[in-house]
């Protein structure tokens, strides 16, 4: 089976991206989804978040806005709740994969944002980058409940600059144009590798 990861800023159209390969029938792990679960009520971040973050845990759930303003602006602190989400996000990544192989899926995709940032490229195949101009990323971010200029600044400081991710991609779909020119450059893809399963 072969592992593509899937990455790219935010606002750059990873959701989108990852729409298309899904209704090609390629799995794709979203680990942005599998944070979400694992800091709802019952997931297996919430007792070691709330034990490293007093006050971060309303109704038995992670609450995210308290968490985001105890790490906001405070590397140790991020780094410390880095250290308890990574390794469960690529416990569950590992299921993902395992499941995918038993099914005989000849490709998986690993969405991860921070892809090159935690080093996830070192367990892929290869690369897809996700990349749209700076004003247009800049557009689709702002337009999100809560979002703002500073929250977008410091989220962008944390991710490699968009240059950089797309010098080290081995394929790069442009997010610039429409949904329908994105889904294009993907199939074209799929269909260069001539995966089974995905036509």
């Amino acid at each position: 089976m072969r592992i593509w990861g899937l990455t790219g800023g935010i606002g750059m159209g990873k959701s989108t991206a990852a729409l298309v390969l899904r209704r090609r029938n390629v799995p794709v792990f979203d680990a942005d989804a599998t944070v979400h679960a694992l800091q709802a009520r019952g997931g297996r971040a919430v007792a070691p978040i709330g034990h490293a973050f007093p006050g971060s845990i309303r109704d038995g759930a992670v609450d995210r806005e308290a968490l985001r303003r105890a790490v906001f602006g405070n590397p140790a602190a991020l780094r410390r709740l880095e250290r308890i989400v990574h390794p469960l996000v690529r416990a569950e990544e590992r299921r993902f994969l395992a499941a995918a192989r038993r099914r005989g899926r000849p490709l998986a995709v690993l969405d991860i944002p921070l892809l090159f940032e935690t080093g996830g490229e070192r367990r892929c195949d290869a690369v897809l980058v996700v990349s749209a101009p700076a004003p247009e990323q800049r557009k689709r971010v702002l337009r999100r409940p809560g979002m703002t200029p500073e929250r977008l600044a410091a989220i962008l400081a944390r991710q490699t600059p968009d240059r950089l991710r797309r010098a080290r991609a081995d394929h790069l779909i442009r997010t610039g144009l429409s949904r329908h020119n994105t889904r294009r450059q993907i199939l074209a893809l799929l269909d260069h590798h001539a995966f089974p399963e995905t036509r």
